[in-house]
C-alpha cells in the first residue's frame, strides 16, 4: 500500500482572496480612521465654543469688579458721611452755628463790579438794579431776552 503523504496548504501561494486577519485589520483601520476624523471634527467645532467661554469668563470677571464697586458705593451712600456731604453741598444745609455761603453765579458777578477801595483796602460792591419778575419768567420760558416795553 502506498502511503499518501499529507501536504499542508501552501500559505505563500496567492489565491486572490483575503484572509480573515486581513479583513479584521482592514475593519479596525477603517473604524480607527472614522474615529480620528470624527474626533478632529469635534476639536474643530469646539474651538469657537472655547473662545466664547473665555469671552464670557472675561465679562463675568469685569461684572464682578463692577459689582464690588457698586456695593462699595451703596455702602458709602448709606453712611452718615455721605448724608453730611450731600446736605452741605447739594442740600445747602448748615449745622447750627455755621454760616451758609452760596456763591454768586458768574453772570451776576460780571454785573456786580467789585473794586478795591484804595483807602480801606476793602471791596466796594456796586449794587445793580434787579430785573423785573416777568423778565425772569420770560427768559425761563423763551430762552431769549424779554421785549423792551419802555
Amino acid at each position: 500500500m502506498t502511503q499518501r503523504k499529507f501536504h499542508p496548504p501552501d500559505l505563500t501561494r496567492k489565491t486572490g482572496q483575503f484572509s480573515g486577519v486581513q479583513v479584521l485589520f482592514a475593519a479596525i483601520m477603517a473604524i480607527g480612521l472614522f474615529l480620528a476624523i470624527d474626533f478632529s471634527g469635534r476639536i474643530t467645532s469646539s474651538q469657537p465654543l472655547a473662545e466664547a467661554h473665555e469671552r464670557v469668563e472675561g465679562e463675568i470677571d469685569q461684572l464682578r469688579r463692577e459689582q464690588e464697586g457698586l456695593i462699595q458705593q451703596r455702602d458709602y451712600v448709606r453712611s452718615d458721611a455721605y448724608v453730611a456731604r450731600w446736605a452741605r453741598s447739594e442740600g445747602r444745609m448748615a449745622l447750627p452755628g455755621e454760616l451758609l455761603v452760596i456763591p454768586v453765579p458768574s453772570r451776576v458777578e460780571a454785573a456786580v463790579q467789585a473794586t478795591q477801595d484804595p483807602i480801606t483796602n476793602s471791596p466796594v460792591v456796586v449794587p445793580i438794579e434787579a430785573p423785573d419778575t416777568w423778565a425772569l419768567w420770560w427768559r425761563l420760558f423763551f430762552d431769549s431776552p424779554p421785549p423792551d416795553f419802555r
